[in-house]
């Protein structure tokens, strides 16, 4: 089972301007094949048709970690394109105007007819994300082969998408990535190691340039936070630390792995877009709860 926190893993700037096409762009870090949807549902679904994990538990342990933190990562990827696409529009109930007229040059449509301005399960090009992407074999080597490779591609992808939007919104987004994703792609790395004997860190990074080169990224590795894995469980997964060990293969600090998951912020709050009848409801009461939270001692 996942534990939620209502919190955002990471701080991200407000826009001082709409980027609806830095959104587009960043749309593939969260549906493209090497997305964080791609990510999440790769390693939740080997960790629920893991077999035989008695006695291969520590590899099971470190997959299921890996796959509960990429559900934050899907949340991160949302809230910087819902933030870039803030102000697209003009806010208002009245359409005669064309209060949407700002959409039309707008390169994914999508964000406003099939949304409410906000992030959709698709790719930069608006192709649905689709469970087509999702590889479980069930032999180990090969998932644990895939899993590695499919974090080199997604960074080669971040990579990409920083070097095309300009928003610091999306660059801090992507950094952040940048630097977690690294920690999967040494954790995966290590899996192998420990399995085959086979010196995988030897490939790392892929591609060749180092987080370093950013400084959205450089700032969270001088925080350490590319040799943290989380657990993302106060109590389970502990035996992921049997592979996530030793020196890192890039600067030689000791990993490290840490129970729970990362502190968080408070999420960013997205206003209403009127316009898009989002979220509607306009006759709502917002009193009508006061008499049942007091009684339940809920502050509201």
């Amino acid at each position: 089972m996942i534990h939620r926190i209502d919190r955002l893993a990471l701080e991200l700037p407000t826009p001082k301007n709409a980027s609806p096409n830095d959104a587009a762009a960043v749309q593939e870090l969260l549906g493209g094949k090497y997305g964080e949807m791609s990510t999440l549902m790769n390693y939740t679904f080997q960790s629920f048709n893991f077999r035989g994990r008695k006695r291969l538990r520590p590899f099971y342990e470190l997959v299921a970690s890996i796959a509960a933190e990429e559900y934050s990562h899907i949340e991160a990827v949302s809230y910087a394109i819902n933030l870039l696409l803030t102000g697209t529009t003009k806010r208002g109930h009245d359409p005669e105007p064309g209060p949407l007229q700002g959409a039309v040059d707008a390169r994914n449509s999508y964000h406003f007819l099939s949304s409410n301005q906000c992030a959709v399960p698709y790719d930069s090009m608006g192709n649905p994300w689709t469970g087509q992407y999702v590889h479980n074999s069930g032999n180990l080597k090969l998932d644990l082969l895939h899993n590695f490779f499919l974090e080199c591609g997604a960074r080669a992808n971040k990579m990409r998408v920083y070097s095309m939007v300009t928003d610091p919104t999306a660059r801090e987004m992507v950094g952040y990535l940048l630097v977690r994703g690294g920690v999967h792609v040494v954790a995966y790395a290590r899996a192998l190691e420990y399995l085959t004997g086979v010196e995988v860190t030897k490939l790392v990074p892929v591609p060749d340039l180092s987080n370093k080169a950013f400084k959205e990224a450089r700032k969270h590795e001088e925080k350490g936070l590319h040799r943290k894995l989380y657990t993302f469980s106060q109590e389970d997964y502990l035996q992921a630390g049997l592979i996530w060990n030793g020196p890192h293969p890039e600067d030689g600090q000791p990993l490290e792995v840490v129970k729970g998951s990362v502190e968080g912020v408070p999420y960013p709050d997205l206003e209403e877009e009127p316009q898009l009848n989002s979220p509607g409801a306009d006759d709502y009461d917002p009193d009508m709860f006061k008499d049942i939270a007091k009684k339940l001692g809920i502050k509201l």
